[in-house]
């Protein structure tokens, strides 16, 4: 298959041309390092869940060898714990010295959805049982924060103290995670009871405990990771996303990052539009892509992180993979791609144990 076959896939009529996307997929690429690092720009630092991302909208548009390094940098790049370090940086042509050593648990968690992603695009079995230990090695460090109430703590600090607050957007993301992490075990015929009953605790938090998580409702990502993460379905979802439309959405020119704040950007933007295609809502999610379509910088192909509308001004001026990563992936589910679509649509996914008729929680916490 052709590049241009490949990345004709993620045109999305009044979103992205052919030549756009495939200008996008170049840009990712070119960024990439020699080691199959992806840092949010040449020169910037790399994080696990933004590095994933981006790999994943590589497989979207068929650059699966590149993908591939990408994972292969995650494995050599594993902790002992089964952790990685929450900031790297490039040198000397190596993307390993770390610059923060704090250890985020969603930053851990998501290259189980990467995997699973990887794995569906190209069917590669023997990619699937070396990435095994990693998956597995991983989860465990994640559910080593796992607090009485379902959520999980946001890090585990240099020093190996775990923080026990926990953050709703990294919960749901961690709630996606696992259920990819759980299909990866079915498939491989190595049951996890221990992540189902996780998955499940986790989802009964997120839809019934807000109180067990750390307010931080002015950020868009709080609105609408519910849904992007799978907890929150059917008329949960939609009821949850009506409630912040015209607090977050600013028509025309994408969605807030924080609100009161005149500032949209391109990464959330992108996200809610996933979000709105797992619940059905394709005309909704197209509107919200084509309205990013001022932050793409034709030069490049990429898009630029954010613009302040107040002083119709680009802010910051960096242009990072994940922003892109996030906008191919938002266009191969709407486009059909069958490996994002069944990993972000969650249809094909385990849900976990159901906890909802387990009595009343008396945990606190």
């Amino acid at each position: 298959m052709t590049e241009a076959e490949r990345t004709e896939r993620l045109a999305l009529p009044g979103v992205l041309t052919a030549a756009q996307a495939t200008a996008t997929v170049r840009a990712i690429l070119a960024a990439q390092g020699g080691d199959g690092a992806i840092p949010w720009f040449p020169g910037h630092h790399l994080d696990p869940w933004d590095h994933t991302e981006a790999a994943m909208a590589l497989d979207a548009a068929g650059e699966h060898t590149a993908a591939a390094r990408a994972y292969a940098w995650l494995a050599g790049h594993q902790n002992a714990d089964g952790s990685w370090y929450a900031a790297y940086t490039e040198r000397e042509g190596r993307t390993d010295t770390v610059t923060d050593d704090d250890r985020e648990s969603n930053f851990c968690a998501y290259p189980a959805v990467g995997v699973w992603h990887h794995y569906l695009s190209t069917g590669d079995e023997a990619f699937l049982a070396r990435m095994w230990p990693l998956v597995r090695d991983a989860v465990g460090f994640v559910l080593e924060l796992r607090r009485p109430g379902g959520q999980i703590g946001w890090k585990r600090t240099a020093d190996g103290t775990a923080e026990h607050d926990a953050l709703l957007t990294g919960c749901s993301s961690i709630h996606h995670a696992l259920r990819c992490a759980l299909a990866i075990a079915a498939h491989l015929g190595e049951p996890q009871p221990d992540w189902e009953l996780a998955a499940g605790t986790l989802r009964h938090a997120l839809r019934r405990h807000p109180e067990r998580f750390l307010d931080k409702s002015h950020y868009s990502m709080d609105w609408y990771y519910p849904v992007l993460g799978g907890a929150l379905t059917g008329e949960e979802a939609e009821r949850r996303i009506e409630e912040g439309w015209d607090r977050f959405v600013v028509p025309g020119l994408g969605v807030r990052c924080v609100v009161p704040n005149p500032w949209v950007t391109g990464g959330e933007s992108a996200e809610l539009a996933l979000a709105l295609w797992s619940m059905g809502d394709h005309t909704r999610a197209r509107e919200v892509l084509r309205s990013i379509g001022h932050l793409r910088d034709r030069a490049t192909g990429l898009y630029w992180t954010g613009y302040v509308f107040a002083d119709r001004a680009v802010w910051p001026e960096e242009q990072t993979t994940w922003t892109a990563g996030a906008l191919l992936l938002a266009a191969a589910a709407l486009g059909g791609d069958e490996a994002t679509c069944a990993v972000f649509g969650g249809a094909a996914l385990p849900h976990g144990l159901d906890t909802e008729c387990r009595g009343p929680h008396r945990d606190p916490a």
